[in-house]
């Protein structure tokens, strides 16, 4: 087995689509050929070939169950991907921490204008109403 960067495992679209589809929990084999050939067009074979690079890589586990081969996300190659991308963080991480200040900005601003008109509905006098 050779050892690819979690990056270049990464970089396929059909690795990371299934990686994606695990994440939601485990798959047998022949579930995710199935999708994998629908939105890919690829076969069996194809599909067997990256589940082999996403297991030897450390993103995916298998597990045997009576005939089928059940796959999900393994945390090992994972974990490398965030610790190599964890030195680059500080080129996003100021940018998201004021995006979330500025959303909670704007959800205090809706909530405190959706409460004044409330107050306002309930303050109005429906006899002195003009029509």
């Amino acid at each position: 087995m050779e050892r690819m960067h979690a990056l270049d495992v990464l970089g396929d679209p059909v690795r990371r689509r299934i990686l994606e589809m695990l994440a939601d929990g485990e798959l047998s084999a022949g579930e995710i050929g199935a999708l994998i050939h629908e939105e890919f067009g690829i076969s069996q074979p194809a599909v067997s070939q990256h589940l082999r690079i996403l297991r030897e890589q450390g993103f995916a586990s298998v597990r045997p169950e009576g005939t089928r081969r059940l796959y999900a996300v393994s945390a090992r190659g994972p974990r490398e991907a965030s610790q190599w991308l964890s030195a680059f963080e500080r080129f996003w991480q100021p940018r998201l921490d004021a995006l979330g200040t500025e959303l909670a900005r704007g959800k205090r601003q809706r909530r405190l204008a959706a409460e004044r008109a409330s107050e306002d509905r309930s303050t109005e006098n429906p006899l002195t109403k003009e029509n």
